[in-house]
């Protein structure tokens, strides 16, 4: 009996346990937050993140762009640190690839595929900014905390090999039972075919990069590039700034220069002679869009904002002090602005180009001006320029004006017309029309790819930069790094704290075991 009684306080109190740890688990449990995340809400994420490289920012001081001459906003310098990398972001990708496990095959597969030209997608950007990097043993949470490095190469390997499986299955998709329809998530496209145009796009770009790894038998860069254009039904591209994947500013997601910085900023920033400059040497329209006239050359040369020789651009090397005192009185300012009444009158501005039309006019005409394909390379270099000067609303199909209004919000404020002949004045220049499949007419391209990167496509004005010195950067004490151009970012601090290891021997591997931001990547090499 006294047994029996033992036993029971026993079940008893191993019932009164196991209660308490069930109420305990509850407790531990937060009902207002999601256990789980689906997949079009993760995609919707990451595809936002990739307008991260936002316009007016430091990225478009690094571009050459504009710049900045009042200290306490920054400055033109490239004493590069430590990279901003995009793992967290990846770490999302791979949420939404698993994820999409739990839902229907052919959502699934979209959602796997997309994920591909993501990964294609951060990854090419990171490999650039820094060098070789973990990708194969990378984002395995817990399972791997130290990833081995990959080399430069590797990645480049990997990111054609996404890209190519992106597109074929994609391709596959559109004929299954959902066809071309919206991936639900998406915020860029309506259907499958313009992700498919998108991605054929990117790829030319990182074949275009690769330029100088033309003999390596693993990349076949030159073989790949000729295989996309040879066959437009398995490889479709961009056709007109229609199909831009671009980024939508409104009232809510708003452009970086908005009415409501006007008051803070808009003359704190002037336009780079890298950029401005080129423009007024061109007499290219460009200049009355997205710059003010100098107010120097307006009211003690007596210019007129319809004078594009009014339109002047800093040296970005100058030293910020020089700079900022000759932007010290706004009626006598030496340099032009950014144009208020495009970058300020509204929080839509333009919209965020990540890949666009133009550039794959240009990648194109490069490509067959280098002789990897055959084909007419001044249609392609044509098509670039006006594809851009379309994105300003610039007449090029036929002669037109330009309106200039200036001085934007000023009640003397008057609207000036602005001739614009594309074919019959600005081509015929000698500076501008095409010179031929050799050195020179190669630099056109260049020159005319850069501006057309104006305040969009992130970084790809600077790796252009890197890979063919078009067009010649400024340098000086105000870009400081010892008057150089740096090719490389540091990794971040956090590598050297938890992959101690690994990143030593991968900076042993690039660098002679330097994080040094003026050397070359195996990509320059």
């Amino acid at each position: 009996m006294k047994s029996t009684k033992i036993l029971l306080t026993l079940i008893t109190a191993g019932a009164l346990a196991a209660g308490c740890q069930k109420k305990f688990n509850d407790y531990e449990a937060n009902p207002n937050r999601p256990l789980t995340v689906p997949p079009n809400l993760l995609l919707t994420g990451v595809l936002s993140d990739m307008n991260g490289d936002k316009p007016w920012s430091n990225v478009s001081r690094w571009n050459q762009f504009d710049n900045c001459n009042y200290n306490y906003y920054g400055d033109q310098r490239y004493d590069w640190t430590g990279a901003s990398l995009n793992y967290l972001t990846l770490k999302n990708v791979v949420k939404m690839e698993e994820e999409a496990q739990k839902i229907g095959e052919e959502e699934k597969k979209a959602y796997l595929a997309i994920g591909k030209f993501i990964r294609a997608w951060y990854f090419y950007r990171m490999t650039n900014l820094v060098g070789d990097l973990p990708m194969t043993e990378a984002l395995k949470g817990m399972d791997n905390t130290r990833p081995k490095y990959d080399s430069q190469k590797e990645i480049f390997v990997q990111i054609l090999k996404w890209l190519d499986e992106a597109n074929n299955e994609l391709a596959a998709l559109t004929a299954g039972f959902n066809g071309n329809a919206k991936i639900d998530g998406d915020i860029y496209f309506n259907d499958k075919t313009s992700w498919r145009r998108a991605i054929n796009t990117f790829r030319l770009r990182v074949l275009i990069l690769l330029s100088n790894k033309t003999a390596d038998a693993d990349l076949k860069v030159k073989q790949d590039f000729a295989a996309v254009m040879a066959d437009a039904v398995k490889y479709p591209l961009m056709r007109s700034n229609a199909e831009n994947l671009q980024y939508i500013y409104n009232n809510f997601n708003k452009y970086p220069s908005n009415p409501d910085n006007l008051g803070n900023d808009a003359t704190r920033y002037n336009m780079s002679s890298s950029y401005l400059n080129t423009l007024v040497d061109l007499k290219d329209a460009r200049a009355f869009v997205t710059a003010e006239p100098a107010t120097q050359q307006l009211n003690e040369f007596h210019k007129t904002p319809a004078d594009i020789t009014a339109y002047v651009g800093a040296e970005s090397g100058e030293e910020l002090a020089v700079m900022s005192s000759k932007m010290s009185n706004v009626d006598t300012a030496a340099y032009s602005v950014r144009s208020r009444s495009r970058y300020y009158s509204s929080y839509t501005a333009e919209p965020g180009t990540l890949i666009g039309y133009a550039e794959l006019c240009f990648n194109i005409a490069e490509a067959i001006n280098r002789g990897w394909i055959t084909g007419n390379a001044e249609t392609w270099y044509k098509n670039g320029i006006k594809a851009s000067m379309t994105l300003y609303g610039i007449p090029v199909d036929a002669a037109g004006n330009i309106s200039k209004i200036y001085p934007y919000g000023s009640p003397k404020a008057v609207t000036y017309t602005i001739p614009f002949d594309f074919e019959a004045v600005y081509y015929v220049q000698g500076k501008v029309k095409y010179a031929g499949d050799n050195a020179d007419g190669l630099k056109q391209i260049l020159t005319q790819k850069y501006l057309a990167f104006f305040q969009n496509s992130g970084w790809e004005a600077y790796f252009n930069w890197r890979r063919t010195g078009v067009p010649t950067f400024s340098t000086g004490v105000g870009t400081g790094n010892s008057g150089r151009i740096p090719k490389r970012f540091r990794y971040p601090n956090s590598e050297s704290t938890t992959n101690t290891d690994n990143l030593k021997e991968a900076l042993k591997n690039q660098f002679s075991g330097a994080d040094d931001i003026n050397a070359d990547m195996w990509l320059l090499k």
